[in-house]
């Protein structure tokens, strides 16, 4: 049986697409932690800072090529808010990454991974176990 080449080179195509796209999620989600993790921190020495000197006071906060000297506070509510951007940025790339990545195993026609799909329990429904 002859494959027309034209539909074997979309299918390989979209195939290769598909796992591009995967692959540059994973590498999105490993550079947004070791952002997070930096500014966490960052976050917990100017925290540390604080407790050990009275409050007010600046800091250094490198912004690209260039040092700036704001107040503490200042640069605690960046980082903070910095923080909360990045949580919420790698937890969308990880729940679009989950079916990114069954339609892909799909594709490739193999057989779909059991529990992958899990979700963990809520507060409620683990405290029905709880006696």
């Amino acid at each position: 049986m002859a494959r027309d080449p034209n539909f074997v080179l979309g299918y390989l195509t979209q195939v290769e697409e598909l796992a591009e796209d995967i692959l540059t999620d994973k590498r999105q989600i490993v550079d947004l932690d070791k952002k997070r993790n930096a500014a966490r921190e960052a976050l917990r020495c100017l925290r540390k800072e604080e407790q050990a000197v009275t409050k007010g006071g600046k800091a250094w906060v490198c912004f690209g090529d260039m040092f700036v000297k704001i107040p503490k506070e200042t640069a605690t509510n960046m980082l903070e808010t910095d923080q909360k951007q990045l949580d919420s940025e790698i937890d969308r790339l990880r729940d679009g990454l989950q079916p990114k990545v069954s339609k892909l195993r799909d594709m490739e026609s193999k057989p779909e991974l059991k529990g992958f799909g899990l979700q963990p329990l809520s507060k409620e429904e683990a405290n029905i176990f709880k006696p």
